[in-house]
């Protein structure tokens, strides 16, 4: 029903807006967005847009595409893999150095260079301007290596090379943009970040403000950004601006310093203490016009939205590394601190909570793989992107307060531990590109749009054209207008009770216990597809104001989809203690759905795991350096 590119035709959000009575602002605000959305669509070939995607197919193709959930590990040559084991080392031996952070606490110059010599700032960067050029899905993995030696570099990268100018220029600038930005941002002797949120635009990015106007060879930039991370003069960013009230994205080298035109905006922020995160103004700042990207379809938001994508497996991947940081460092102080006379990594309470950081583990570490090949395949992948970005930021989160920070207690809020220096970073990854359940229903939102245009939207300006609030069967008039929109969705109804409407899902060999969960999530995403409907024809035309019910089933979609993409990864596992991981995971997240009480035998799995955790058995912190114990004493 709405066109794939076409701006002056109303897309289906914006119909259903004001169909259901929104205001004429929020409905056109809306439908730019989602017009941006399904301009980013007409870049992908059919089969790899939404519609063809493993999170659409699960809940609403004929067959479950279970291989587009085996997922592969990034492979990288022998070149890149030592630029990426070297820039490991090089953050290593400036930390035990204590010459990682400046005076300032900030990441020092000195590590940025040796960074950049090592060749850390062009791993996403194409060989022919001078980078490694790695499979996004190994970059992501790498990211987890870092995360678990600092999490502020690995953030910086992924900063760079995600959401950063590097990701915009690959994928929309032209050659001569390529040639001169590209050599200079993989060698590091600039830093990108993209500069897109402002005071009054974050989740609304309708509500921008920044201008650019042309003035001869140069755009004249005029405006603030806020909260914008890798920001010091003489850096390189995407800057998001609208030009014609449209928006766009130009790559703007920022001076070595301030200057009338440009401004650093300071001010206290708890997360990202370690590196810059500040505001930028601009005051009559020019950016030459040959510095505008310009893409074949769409316009700034495209562009935006491609590296969000990106950003949001590079989150996931962080939270992997960080949580295996925590783990490890749970293991010491379990293992010395005694109450009534044992160690408290004797005890059930926290055996569970070992065993459940290692499930959280195991989740980002699937979801991480699955996304980054996903990308690496050609797909879209934005729905895919945002449960990694969602179940990882708040897995961190559950990781940092109910595990790590409840075994060391008192300790946690010392001067020098790690949860209480970085309970800001370990919080704030759930606001990071996108805040989460406003994310959640952007995944919703893509789910059933298809299924909206093609079914409701026809009833709905039925409704609308006859003024009909409350659709009565019994009513003759109400019966005759709907009858040829509303057949259609009937019949599709009614096929969906019949035997063999969709096959069932073909796993392949995986440990029993693993298949039973596989097979639970699959049903489950396979059933969905009713879920969504009868929620769109409950509420019908004010679907799109009632987030709660939106917000529930996406949550429940997401934790299946979760649960089939752990388990279809640890069915490939060699670690016996990960594939035990994914069970106590995919365990969990079926209790939640089904609202069941937990039973003897998952608790002893989950406390099996945290006593072979607690003896040294988890390869994946294996060889993850841990701090000193704070305000030590003698066991008696």
């Amino acid at each position: 029903m709405a066109p794939e590119t076409s701006e002056e035709k109303e897309t289906f959000v914006e119909t259903a807006l004001k169909l259901g009575g929104s205001s004429e602002e929020e409905a056109r605000k809306t439908g730019a967005l989602d017009r941006a959305d399904e301009q980013m669509e007409n870049l992908f070939d059919k089969k790899y847009q939404t519609s063809g995607s493993p999170a659409y197919l699960a809940v609403w193709g004929d067959s479950f595409p279970t291989a587009l959930f085996d997922s592969q590990a990034g492979t990288v040559d022998a070149d890149a893999q030592q630029v990426m084991d070297n820039c490991i080392n090089v953050v290593k031996e400036l930390k035990r150095e204590n010459r990682l952070l400046d005076e300032n606490r900030k990441i020092s110059r000195e590590a940025l260079q040796k960074l950049a010599d090592a060749g850390y700032w062009g791993l996403l960067v194409d060989k022919e301007y001078g980078g490694s050029f790695v499979p996004f899905s190994a970059f992501a993995t790498f990211l987890t290596r870092m995360a678990t030696v600092d999490a502020t570099v690995a953030g910086m990268a992924s900063v760079h090379g995600c959401i950063g100018a590097v990701d915009p220029l690959r994928g929309f600038g032209s050659a001569e943009q390529k040639q001169k930005f590209l050599p200079v941002l993989a060698s590091g002797e600039r830093i990108s970040a993209f500069a897109l949120t402002e005071p009054c635009a974050g989740s609304d990015l309708t509500a921008l403000r920044t201008t650019a106007v042309l003035d001869g060879d140069d755009y004249v930039v005029n405006g603030e950004k806020l909260f914008i991370t890798n920001v010091v003069p003489g850096r390189t960013i995407g800057l998001v601006c609208l030009i014609n009230d449209k928006p766009a994205v130009l790559i703007a080298d920022l001076p070595p310093e301030e200057n009338e035109n440009f401004q650093i905006k300071p001010y206290g922020l708890w997360a990202l203490k370690h590196t810059y995160n500040q505001g930028m103004i601009f005051k009559n700042f020019r950016v030459p016009k040959e510095n505008l990207l310009v893409p074949a379809k769409g316009d700034g938001l495209t562009i935006a939205y491609h590296g969000l994508n990106r950003g949001r497996i590079a989150l996931c991947a962080g939270a992997a590394g960080s949580m295996r940081l925590m783990l490890a460092d749970m293991l010491p102080w379990a293992h010395h601190r005694i109450t009534y006379g044992a160690t408290i990594d004797t005890r059930e309470l926290v055996q569970r909570r070992l065993g459940r950081m290692a499930a959280l583990i195991a989740g980002c570490d699937a979801l991480t793989e699955w996304g980054g090949w996903l990308l690496d395949q050609g797909f879209r992948g934005e729905m895919e992107c945002i449960i990694a970005k969602i179940f990882g930021s708040e897995a961190q989160k559950e990781a940092a307060i109910e595990y790590y920070m409840k075994t060391h207690g008192g300790r946690s809020f010392l001067h020098g531990h790690l949860f209480g220096d970085n309970v800001h970073e370990f919080l704030a990854p759930c606001i990071y590109e996108g805040e989460g359940e406003v994310l959640g229903l952007a995944f919703l939102k893509s789910l059933i749009k298809e299924h909206g245009k093609q079914f409701f939207e026809p009833v709905g300006k039925v409704l609308y054209e006859n003024k009909i609030k409350t659709p009565n069967p019994l009513n003759l008039m109400h019966a005759i207008k709907l009858a040829p929109v509303a057949g259609p969705y009937l019949a599709w109804k009614a096929r969906q009770s019949l035997p063999g409407a969709y096959k069932k899902s073909q796993l392949p060999a995986m440990p029993k216990r693993l298949a039973k969960l596989a097979q639970f999530a699959a049903n489950g995403l396979q059933n969905a597809r009713l879920d969504c409907s009868n929620m769109m024809m409950k509420h019908k035309l004010s679907l799109p104001n009632r987030q709660c019910a939106m917000s529930d089933v996406s949550s429940r979609i997401q934790k299946l989809i979760v649960m089939f993409t752990t388990c279809m990864w640890a069915a490939k596992q060699d670690d016996e203690l990960v594939i035990e991981a994914a069970i106590v995971l995919a365990q969990d997240l079926k209790r939640e759905l089904t609202g069941s009480r937990v039973t003897n035998d998952e608790l002893k799995t989950v406390t099996r795991l945290g006593a072979a955790i607690k003896e040294g058995k988890y390869s994946p912190i294996a060889n993850i350096d841990t701090n000193p114990i704070l305000m030590n004493y003698e066991n008696q």
